[in-house]
């Protein structure tokens, strides 16, 4: 099980310089704040157009137009807006003076002006070299030893808690759970890649009347074999039993209640078995989540936020006088921030979340001295989180606002084909089934795999985190099991295929192996409009992260997943390898959708999911 003890601050960088710089014998650049070329190779190609036009259209500088560069459309690399700078002259004459004093170079081949817009389309030699160059170096020549394509160093320095996926105990792991386990994984991978130090927290539902109608349950129903073998299966069957029974008895509520008053009073003997049921759920919660590629640092719950730390944030809401009382019941008077009324304590005078989740805050930040917590919780709950945010807010703590909700839709009809509720397990179990069947199809491929059963569950796998990833993630969606498991279309088999096909053309043409250094391989062989449109979508992936970063949106990173899935199958029958009689041609090839497949991997990774070699 993950330590629950505080790291020490980390003072060390995430990300060791990179390895890669720019070649000498190119034009010198002028340095521009917030840019690396050496992690983002098309950085420099916007410095180029940025010192273009800043040398013809005075007074502006290369900062001032660099913000301005934008990516084209239609086949452009890069368009510049001319009216953005609010220039005194006419549009046609600014784009005049920018062409007559522009010179081709090494960088910059050409500038087009249509209406209010000039492009500029880099030079094809020297964009193949660099951005290949670029991804050898930073996903083989590291540091860390670890690929860092995409990686950079904006938040270097400082730390973020993100707590997600928060399961109840004794219960099994359910579909509610998974969006926030997949969405909440990709988070923390994603601010790694961004030279943040990450804390990964799962605080877990392990306390409540709940554990009160179990304890009272599991003298009724309760086998200690059972629970040995299955701890969560068994103590979900013994809180189905005993909520039914309290559905027609109403006094068992009231035993379960003073049950759990005797847990939260600290009555050793009325937790001691909920210890263990935590202990062996965590346990078991550990594989379902080795499955599924994601892993925490620390366990919390809400069992360990201290009685003395809600007393304390209790004592501080009513000295600033936010409190009022109804009918014995303690509330924070939110309705002019439109908020509502905050419940803070019940009247049988124990605890509510919205307390827990204070005085957790209040022992985090405590603890950790975070620059920023990330909370990935369902839209569902966001009128609660915005009442947590603002009652902290109001008790005068400064790092409230670094504070952020990341929320998201439902999914919507998830069960099993048959239509039963489902849980986590049910679903991967089905889905890797149905892949397993699809691998049998092609005996000499299937034959080839070692294992093809864990083969078969990381496509189904992949297949469900690419569903629920694949839109913005505050949209619902319909769970579609034949969508989901198709190989045709944007699914997530079709982006291992995507894979796998890449991984598959050294094996295919060892003859070329092993390549050369890339500096001494014939890039500028690579002349066809399929190889050019690979190498700049590969160039765009650094930036493809950092919008990621801005916006936490995970479908960011799966459209460029698919975007450079569908160029390169569009690449197979024009831009070859075997069959190429030319060597070196085939080798700068071969270089080429070997830098793809180490991208793709790179976002698949991102997106917590592990590339496959062979299926």
């Amino acid at each position: 099980m993950a330590s629950t003890s505080a790291p020490p601050p980390s003072n060390k960088p995430v990300l060791a310089p990179s390895p890669f710089s720019v070649p000498a014998d190119l034009p010198k650049l002028p340095e521009v704040a917030g840019t690396d070329p050496t992690r983002s190779v098309l950085d420099s190609f916007r410095i180029a157009i940025a010192k273009i036009i800043a040398d013809a259209l005075e007074p502006l500088t290369v900062e001032q137009v660099y913000q301005g560069v934008d990516y084209g459309k239609k086949g452009e690399d890069f368009t510049v807006a001319l009216p953005r700078f609010k220039l005194k002259a006419k549009i046609d004459d600014l784009a005049k003076q920018v062409i007559d004093k522009f010179q081709p170079d090494e960088w910059i081949e050409s500038v087009t002006h249509d209406r209010a817009f000039l492009h500029f389309r880099c030079r094809t030699s020297t964009l193949t070299r660099l951005v290949l160059d670029q991804i050898h170096a930073l996903t083989y020549d590291t540091a860390s030893k670890q690929p860092e394509y995409g990686a950079n160093y904006l938040g270097e320095g400082k730390r973020v808690i993100i707590e997600y996926s928060s399961p109840n105990i004794a219960k099994s792991f359910h579909v509610g759970h998974l969006r926030s386990t997949i969405i909440g994984a990709f988070l923390s991978n994603l601010y790694k890649a961004c030279g943040w130090e990450v804390i990964s927290m799962n605080y877990l539902g392990d306390w409540g009347t709940q554990f009160g109608l179990i304890a009272v349950g599991f003298e009724k129903y309760g086998s200690q074999e059972a629970l040995e073998k299955d701890a969560i299966q068994h103590l979900f069957e013994i809180y189905v039993k005993i909520n039914a029974e309290a559905e027609k008895d109403p006094s068992i509520r009231e035993q379960a209640a003073a049950w759990f008053k005797r847990m939260e009073d600290g009555d050793e003997e009325a937790l001691k078995n909920w210890r263990v049921w935590r202990q062996l759920s965590i346990r078991k919660y550990t594989e379902e989540y080795d499955r599924l590629n994601v892993h925490f640092d620390v366990y919390t719950g809400e069992s360990e936020v201290p009685q003395s730390s809600m007393d304390k944030a209790l004592k501080q809401l009513q000295e600033l006088d936010l409190i009022e009382e109804d009918n014995g019941a303690l509330r924070v008077n939110l309705e002019k921030y439109k908020l509502g009324k905050a419940v803070v304590r019940k009247r049988d005078g124990t605890s509510i979340y919205l307390t827990r989740d204070i005085g957790g805050a209040v022992e985090r930040y405590n603890k950790y001295k975070f620059d920023k917590m990330i909370y990935v919780i369902s839209a569902q709950q966001d009128m609660h989180v915005a009442q947590f945010f603002k009652v902290l807010e109001l008790m005068g703590f400064e790092w409230a606002k670094s504070l952020e909700h990341v929320n998201y839709g439902l999914v919507l009809g998830m069960s099993t084909r048959k239509g039963t509720v489902v849980f986590l397990d049910q679903i991967i179990r089905e889905a890797s089934a149905v892949m397993h069947e699809q691998m049998k199809k092609n005996e000499d491929k299937y034959n080839a795999i070692e294992d093809p059963e864990h083969v078969a569950e990381e496509i189904g796998i992949t297949g469900i985190k690419i569903q629920d990833m694949a839109a913005k993630r505050i949209n619902n969606y319909n769970f579609n099991w034949d969508r989901m498991l198709s190989f045709e279309g944007d699914t997530g088999p079709y982006l291992q295929y995507a894979h796998v096909r890449l991984s598959s053309i050294g094996r295919k043409n060892p003859e070329l192996l092993p390549l050369p250094a890339p500096s001494q391989l014939r890039t500028d062989l690579l002349v066809e409009p399929q190889a050019r449109d690979i190498v700049f979508l590969l160039g765009t992936y650094p930036d493809v992260v950092k919008t990621a970063l801005k916006t936490h949106e995970p479908s960011g990173i799966v459209t460029f997943a698919f975007r450079l899935s569908h160029a390169i199958s569009s690449a197979w029958e024009t831009v070859i390898v075997k069959g190429e009689q030319d060597k070196d041609k085939a080798k700068a090839r071969m270089a080429l959708y070997l830098a793809a497949r180490d991208v793709l991997g790179a976002a698949l990774r991102l997106l917590s999911i592990r590339p496959l070699e062979r299926m």
